[in-house]
């Protein structure tokens, strides 16, 4: 049973902190992260989009028996008993080209040259490789034996007719996407990718490539959110900058809500006078804010609402803290709604270089560097924060140690699982 929130003082609220696993179970009862729908698109613009129906084959893969070698086609029972010291001689009848059907017959005592690729002749069903062979004018000598089958490919030996080639599902990757072009397949079908209306708040942040005032900072969530958002499946529309002003935000969350399929947002969640987010949310459409505050270090400012059956995910302002969060909470729903598959946790185990320490009572999360020892083993050593608002926290991080809110420190030495942030490590 979820208790949603109708009166905002975040002072108060703040003190009223849900766990990051209260948080999960309310965001998936509130909002089931179901796929938004399908669209057919052109088979040059389906890579790494997610298949939405089976490709069942409409012909054979090969469509007609080819060959696989530069030879000569024959009767495989011509070259029976043929060896290198006693060879088997056949008559050249004709010659079979690449992308032209056959213009010759295979009988008995005959042959026929054939390339690579080319559709096997009728009466053929081998191929003796030139360097297997002599010719001399229109003999040709055989100083092997083949069987049936040698060196050629059988019509619908690749894929079936009828034949389910790719399921429903799955990713569409080079080799997928080579296998719908066997097929002739021209459009795909495909799963819609969720659109994700981004925008930031706050007086100090200015879009990259305007000029910087003093006091000013370029705005950095904005683009990085939009870049995990494409890592998701999601397509993301950067809305810029918003002031923090309640009837511009109002606006803004309105137009937001009403061009996507989720809304992101960052900064103007905390407890400051300029942090109106929550309250404004609140306003827009039921059940409004499910989640203001998570026990969590860094993200306990976060806040989700669901307006009208649309996800809101207000990150905090500091770009680490903004991308951690975004890992943890929206990149699973995205996910899901982009009908992704689900993920395999990608962690390794390590053991600690230093005493790591716990915000009290708040599950935390430590960047971490990795290195291998001497022994082979991964030596996991805190990426030294700073402020939370330095971006350069996480470009050096290879991941993060996930500390439950029970204990109180990992001690130095100590094995630990750790959840890597980039895919490629060693």
């Amino acid at each position: 049973m979820c208790t949603y929130l109708t009166e905002l003082e975040a002072p108060s609220l703040f003190k009223k902190l849900v766990s990051l696993d209260e948080a999960k179970q309310i965001i998936a009862a509130s909002f089931p992260s179901k796929p938004v729908g399908k669209e057919n698109i052109p088979l040059e613009h389906a890579y790494n989009r997610i298949l939405a129906e089976d490709a069942v084959a409409p012909l054979d893969v090969p469509p007609f028996n080819r060959s696989t070698m530069d030879g000569y086609a024959v009767k495989a029972e011509d070259t029976f008993g043929a060896d290198e010291n006693r060879a088997t001689a056949l008559k050249l009848c004709g010659h079979v080209r690449v992308g032209e059907p056959p213009k010759v017959t295979i009988e008995k005592g005959t042959t026929a040259e054939i390339v690579t690729g080319a559709p096997l002749p009728e009466g053929a069903d081998a191929v003796v490789m030139f360097e297997d062979t002599v010719q001399k004018e229109d003999t040709v000598l055989i100083h092997t034996s083949v069987s049936r089958g040698e060196n050629l490919m059988k019509a619908g030996s690749d894929i079936h007719k009828g034949e389910t080639a790719l399921r429903k599902g799955q990713t569409l990757g080079a080799y997928e996407i080579g296998v719908l072009a066997a097929l002739g397949v021209t459009d795909v079908k495909v799963y819609k990718r969720p659109k994700v209306t981004i925008l930031s708040t706050g007086a100090e942040v200015v879009e990259p490539g305007e000029p910087l005032p003093a006091g000013k900072i370029y705005d950095i969530n904005a683009h990085a959110v939009s870049a995990a958002v494409i890592e998701c499946g999601g397509e993301p529309v950067n809305l810029g900058i918003v002031e923090d002003e309640s009837q511009k935000m109002e606006t803004t969350l309105k137009q937001a809500l009403s061009m996507a399929d989720m809304v992101i947002t960052s900064g103007g969640v905390s407890v400051g006078p300029t942090d109106i987010i929550p309250k404004v949310l609140n306003t827009l459409g039921k059940p409004g804010v499910i989640v203001y505050g998570i026990a969590i270090k860094p993200g306990k400012p976060t806040t989700v609402a669901v307006i009208n059956g649309k996800p809101v995910f207000s990150l905090p302002g500091h770009p680490t803290s903004a991308l951690m969060i975004f890992q943890l909470l929206v990149r699973p729903v995205i996910a899901r709604m982009a009908r992704r598959p689900a993920e395999k946790p990608r962690t390794v185990k390590a053991v600690t270089a230093t005493r790591m320490f716990v915000a009290r009572g708040r599950r935390t999360f430590v960047t971490v560097h990795l290195e291998k020892n001497e022994a082979g083993k991964f030596v996991a050593s805190p990426v030294p924060l700073g402020l939370s608002g330095a971006i350069t926290t996480l470009s050096k991080a290879d991941g993060f140690i996930e500390i439950h809110e029970s204990r109180q420190f990992i001690d130095a030495g100590e094995e630990v699982i750790v959840h890597r942030l980039k895919p490629n490590l060693y």
